[in-house]
């Protein structure tokens, strides 16, 4: 057998390079490559050798040669090929590592330059890899440092690879180049060549995703449904959960998880979120899991029941314990102590999901956030940066006569975060670091506004002196009406109303003070 490997990632290729030999494989190799393997022990041809080509261009020119490509895409079952072979003296290459030049990487840095995005295009490896990868059935192609294990200890085992193994690693390889020329075309035509300039939204768009697993079904039993990732997934996002125990996640399930655990790491401090049909049905701040938990719980208990729970901090066995009274389908933390992930093994249906929470920095991907979203439509998509807009105290406008005390204020922000995460239009009542009363999706904002009422008083909740967040304007005076009539003493909005000042006028008159966001948060 022969091997050619050139790789520009050269983690762990010395030690698969030597396995290889002991297994009497014979070593070709290119450039820098070559001479690490030569450099420890390995006898190695170089591929310049093979062609009686030397490279040239700048490396740019070495792997593309008959010498190469003949023996890779040759056919052993088919005689013209072999005699062909024969004809002009190439030997058949049975194993192919190649892994790429680090394009995505380069492109990732804010300073990249066109011609070093353009440097870092590879061109010979891809060829190959695609030659390689289209005899599959003779040829076997290894193109990530994570495969060498499996190729090694099935080649110790057997000698050989597997027409299973070879077909596998080809589906691999065709993955890998699709995601690199993506990336390629993203970037390429996202480029503006007389700015240098980078756009958002590149004129061709490439989904690249990777699939996690095949769904029972989607939101109905009649669709069909599967999950997938990110190639590369944020830190702390929803697809980097390890799920401890309970049955498979449905389609509905991970839809509501990940409204859930987008709303509870956006709070600093201990928080949990219930999440019902994607909205956020209770949510509060505490010092601890339990109390959060217990706040939470009381906004809409008949809501809760069956829902999604999410705590940003660690679930300990009190906290296991109180969540054992309610039917619960999914819960997630960072962490559970052993005491609670042995209770919560007696409730063997129970979903639990193992999510570190995200690193943090001064970029969206560090923070666990998507940095575009995108809505399928009809042959379409729309895409958008993602709403990660972040409200300080320092971006608040007051507006009304009457000040917001310092604690009104805290509220103030903790029912707009969470006014983020309801369905539009969103009318979220808080006092207290917890929510009283959500009202979510409705066509007319006074709706919400009354559900929210409705569901408060359900949960014999009072809103007096409570505060209350909208996720947009209040287009007429008539709305912020409703939330006084209902007790609140403090408005949280987005102003930008043609009717602003009449509304101001109307808080002045009602006596509740009135906070403007200038930020908009429509979901729908």
């Amino acid at each position: 057998m022969k091997a050619l490997i050139s790789v520009s990632d050269k983690t762990g290729i010395v030690e698969f390079a030597q396995a290889l030999h002991l297994l009497g494989i014979q070593l070709i190799s290119t450039g820098g490559t070559a001479q690490l393997l030569s450099a420890q022990g390995l006898p190695v041809q170089e591929v310049a050798e093979l062609t009686g080509f030397p490279e040239m261009l700048d490396g740019r020119v070495k792997t593309l040669h008959p010498m190469v490509h003949g023996g890779l895409l040759a056919r052993r079952d088919v005689p013209a090929h072999m005699q062909a072979l024969q004809a002009h003296g190439i030997e058949a290459i049975d194993l192919l590592v190649v892994n790429l030049y680090p394009f995505e990487a380069t492109v990732a840095a804010l300073d990249c330059s066109l011609d070093e995005a353009i440097e870092n295009i590879d061109i010979g490896g891809p060829a190959m890899v695609r030659s390689a990868a289209k005899n599959w059935k003779h040829v076997a192609v290894v193109t990530d440092t994570s495969q060498y294990a499996m190729v090694l200890n099935e080649l110790q085992q057997k000698n050989t690879l597997s027409e299973l193994t070879r077909f596998q690693l080809a589906v691999s390889a065709f993955n890998r180049i699709s995601q690199y020329d993506g990336a390629i075309s993203d970037y390429l035509s996202s480029l503006d060549l007389s700015t240098q300039q980078r756009s958002l939204f590149p004129a061709q768009a490439n989904g690249r995703f990777i699939k996690l697993q095949d769904l029972r079904y989607g939101e109905n039993p009649h669709q069909l449904a599967a999950f997938y990732r990110d190639t590369h997934p944020a830190p702390g996002s929803l697809v980097t959960a390890r799920q401890l125990q309970g049955k498979e996640l449905s389609y509905n399930n991970i839809a509501d998880a990940d409204a859930a655990w987008e709303c509870v790491k956006s709070f600093d401090s201990p928080a949990c979120v219930i999440v019902k049909h994607a909205n956020p049905c209770g949510v509060a701040l505490a010092d601890d899991a339990l109390s959060a938990y217990r706040k939470a719980y009381q906004t809409d208990p008949t809501s809760a029941f069956g829902g999604i729970i999410a705590f940003n901090c660690p679930v300990d066995i009190a906290t296991a314990e109180a969540l054992g009274q309610q039917f619960v389908e999914v819960l997630m933390a960072p962490s559970f102590t052993g005491e609670a992930l042995q209770l919560l093994q007696t409730k063997a249906n129970v979903r639990v999901l193992q999510i570190a929470l995200p690193p943090g920095g001064g970029d969206a991907w560090s923070q666990g956030l998507n940095a575009i979203d995108v809505k399928r439509i009809g042959s379409g998509l729309l895409m958008q940066t993602a709403d990660n807009h972040l409200l300080r105290l320092e971006d608040m406008q007051v507006v009304s006569k009457l000040q917001p005390s310092a604690a009104q204020m805290q509220d103030l922000l903790f029912a707009w975060k969470v006014a983020k995460f309801v369905k539009s239009n969103a009318i979220v009542f808080a006092g207290n670091g917890m929510t009283l009363g959500v009202g979510a999706g409705q066509m007319s904002r006074l709706d919400s506004a009354r559900m929210a009422g409705i569901k408060a008083g359900h949960a014999n909740l009072s809103l007096k002196d409570s505060v209350v967040a909208s996720d947009a304007f209040f287009p007429f005076r008539d709305g912020l009406d409703v939330v006084v009539d209902e007790g609140a003493s403090c408005v949280i909005q987005p102003g930008g109303s043609m009717r602003d000042a009449e509304v101001i006028a109307a808080a002045d008159e009602r006596g509740v003070s009135m906070v403007f966001t200038g930020v908009r948060h429509f979901r729908h």
